[in-house]
């Protein structure tokens, strides 16, 4: 028995040490890094989650192992199957770290989606470091790589349907048709905000916060408006008719202003993109117009149409300016 109190010993500092160094030392060393607003440090810190833990343990089974009174051969697989760990545990922190810097890359650049590239690097990290595992422990590879190669012909036309809908995900990212934070009406009258684009679907979210699920490959052969593309700023229209005593120089000043205003509060950005009006109707009981100015979306045009009908109804009850509704005489023997 005197024989196994060292290996305890082992073992029980190593479990000691990690909920040590699990529950203090890297929460504390993670509270001083973001204070300090190290770029990136969140995603180390997700990376190396529980990992602390595992690391000390299996250092702890290490030395308890050699210390043993165990056989050579028994000794000799214990310590594999602790390098087996320690090596997929380390290939689990690098794809976690990939996963977490390949979304932060593709966030800083306009609308890409993250979910699809992100974790197909993910899968590749995995897959090498699988790979780089099986020869570590011994294992030869290049049989495993021939047959996972003539199986693929088989699982490819097995999953004909799921490729095509990864492949037009990847057309979707590259043509750029398509980004996260996109606005777009499809060709069946379905519109909403690109949330996401995976391996086989894309996720669409309504204004009522519903959410659209479009395979990839429907959506790479869809007639649809991006209303995001060539620019996220758009043209708000207004179409609005006054009275024929208007004085037409006065309501185009006043309508003007009035949008002003409203860009102001809903776009300020976009205020040097001047708004205007143009006459082009003689109706039945008024003088037809459209105004223009730019929003800076296609959801600001909800609040800009709000804004824009009260402030200028107000301003025309000032300026003594008339909209006219229908009026019918009826004429009776």
């Amino acid at each position: 028995m005197t024989q196994w109190i060292v290996p305890i010993v082992f073992v029980l500092t190593g479990l000691l040490g990690g909920l040590i160094g699990e529950k203090y030392v890297f929460q504390k060393l993670k509270i001083f890094v973001a204070n300090k607003q190290v770029p990136g440090n969140q995603i180390i810190f997700q990376s190396l989650h529980r990992m602390t833990f595992i690391w000390f343990v299996v250092a702890g089974f290490f030395w308890a192992i050699i210390s043993s009174p165990l056989k050579p051969d028994i000794i000799n697989v214990l310590q594999k199957i602790l390098t087996i760990i320690v090596l997929y545990s380390v290939t689990l922190v690098l794809a976690r770290l990939t996963a977490g810097f390949v979304n932060l890359f593709i966030r800083r650049t306009e609308g890409v989606s993250t979910s699809l590239i992100s974790n197909l690097a993910k899968v590749g990290v995995l897959i090498l470091g699988t790979l780089i595992l099986l020869q570590t422990v011994g294992i030869e590879i290049t049989p495993i790589i021939t047959t996972l190669g003539i199986g693929g012909l088989a699982v490819g036309l097995a999953l004909q349907d799921t490729l095509t809908n990864l492949f037009s995900g990847f057309y979707l990212l590259i043509s750029k048709q398509v980004r996260t934070g996109d606005y777009v009406k499809l060709d069946d009258g379905n519109q909403g905000y690109v949330t996401d684009i995976t391996w086989r679907n894309t996720t669409i979210k309504e204004i009522s916060n519903n959410v659209i699920i479009v395979p990839n490959s429907k959506l790479a052969s869809a007639i649809f408006t991006n209303y995001h593309l060539p620019a996220k700023e758009i043209t708000l229209t207004m179409n609005v008719g006054v009275s024929y005593d208007s004085d037409l120089e006065l309501v185009e000043r006043v309508t003007v202003e009035v949008a002003k205003e409203v860009m102001q509060e809903i776009a300020p950005k976009l205020i040097e993109n001047e708004p205007y009006l143009r006459f082009h109707t003689f109706n039945d009981f008024s003088i037809d117009f459209t105004l223009y100015m730019r929003v800076s979306e296609f959801f600001d045009q909800r609040i800009g149409k709000h804004l824009f009908v009260k402030k200028l109804h107000k301003r025309y009850q000032k300026e003594g300016i008339q909209i006219p509704f229908p009026v019918r005489d009826i004429y009776m023997p």
